[in-house]
């Protein structure tokens, strides 16, 4: 993850923290604090973010970069359980995409 990059998501995940503690905001029903535990980047574009609760409980968040656009920028969710085994089926299938794809990068592909 370059610098810029990082610090645009440390900056991003304290806004979250601040907006996500908001005791009046909308489905926080136990009127919980956020404060960030732990930043864990993945790959260069992606990070966990563990926030810890004043309950004592945790959070995970998935922070992902868009790099063009008109969205670009840190954007996040907070995946279920379902989601993440959804991500892990993917995978497979953006695997076998990426082999396709392989061939058409050459000329004889066309032929």
């Amino acid at each position: 993850m370059n610098k810029t990059v990082a610090q645009e998501l440390e900056a991003y995940v304290s806004d979250v923290a601040e907006r996500y503690s908001r005791t009046d905001r909308e489905q926080n029903f136990n009127k919980e604090t956020f404060v960030v535990k732990e930043i864990i980047p993945m790959t260069d574009m992606t990070a966990t973010v563990i926030f810890e609760k004043n309950t004592g409980k945790q959070a995970a968040f998935f922070f992902y970069y868009l790099s063009k656009g008109w969205l670009k920028g840190w954007r996040y969710f907070v995946p279920t359980d379902s989601h993440i085994l959804g991500m892990q089926s993917f995978n497979n299938y953006k695997l076998k995409v990426e082999n396709n794809n392989y061939k058409h990068n050459f000329d004889y592909a066309n032929s």
